[in-house]
């Protein structure tokens, strides 16, 4: 093969003087880039935690709000929100329903740290060598698909007690008028969250798998010889 047909990626003259390219798109940059989504998918986890707005009813006539988050509910009628679950919340018939929304909570919890822990992953890449650039996307990629799994699953036990749970399977009655229960903010936080963090680790998968090594491209001895030869 001739020494300036040995890589297409190279431009002309790198091909011909054996020097090393690195190309527009490097992994430092696709990491960067990554980072920056990540972190929106992190703040936006965060966000889901806090507001307590997984599943609620709202009426406009007249007007009412309720809403259940992880740890909170609020009212509209109060203007206050309390801890939720309660110790009355947790006994009786009422026990299955608290032991799932609790678990939703602690998985949520453990996808924050695991999050944590890719942003951790993501800076140790960045700030180290190519050796890290190289070989990090492994590691990487496996957190924050765990995050990811982790968080799905929280959803699927959310929308499980949202279809099965006979508190959600009825509206509540105000005259007239009926409000029914639908997921909201949180919900929808949760499931844009763990969208971006899924994108962001296929990407990190593909361009290890794709894009060159960085500074790699080096013609061997030979080659390089036989290129100046030819000129």
């Amino acid at each position: 093969m001739a020494a300036n047909e040995w890589d297409p990626l190279l431009p002309e003259r790198s091909r011909q003087t054996g020097r090393n390219y690195t190309g527009v798109l490097t992994k430092s940059i696709v990491y960067a880039l990554t980072l920056l989504l990540f972190v929106i998918a992190f703040a936006l986890t965060i966000a889901s935690i806090a507001l307590p707005s997984w599943i609620s009813y709202h009426s406009t006539v007249p007007p009412f709000h309720y809403s259940l988050g992880l740890h909170r509910r609020c009212s509209s009628l109060t203007d206050t929100c309390e801890p939720f679950p309660q110790y009355e919340d947790c006994h009786g018939e009422d026990r299955y329903f608290c032991s799932m929304w609790r678990s939703v909570g602690f998985l949520m919890t453990f996808a924050i740290v695991l999050m944590s822990m890719a942003v951790v992953a993501y800076m140790v890449i960045l700030s180290g060598g190519k050796r890290l650039r190289e070989t990090g996307w492994t590691v990487l990629s496996l957190i924050i698909i765990l995050s990811v799994a982790v968080q799905v699953a929280s959803m699927a036990l959310v929308a499980y007690l949202f279809d099965n749970d006979d508190r959600f399977s009825v509206g509540l009655e105000f005259g007239d008028a009926v409000a029914s229960w639908k997921l909201d903010k949180s919900f929808t936080f949760c499931t844009v969250s763990w969208c971006i963090s899924f994108f962001c680790a296929v990407t990190v998968v593909v361009a290890a798998r794709i894009l060159p090594s960085e500074g790699g491209y080096e013609l061997i001895p030979d080659m390089a010889a036989a290129s100046e030869a030819q000129n």
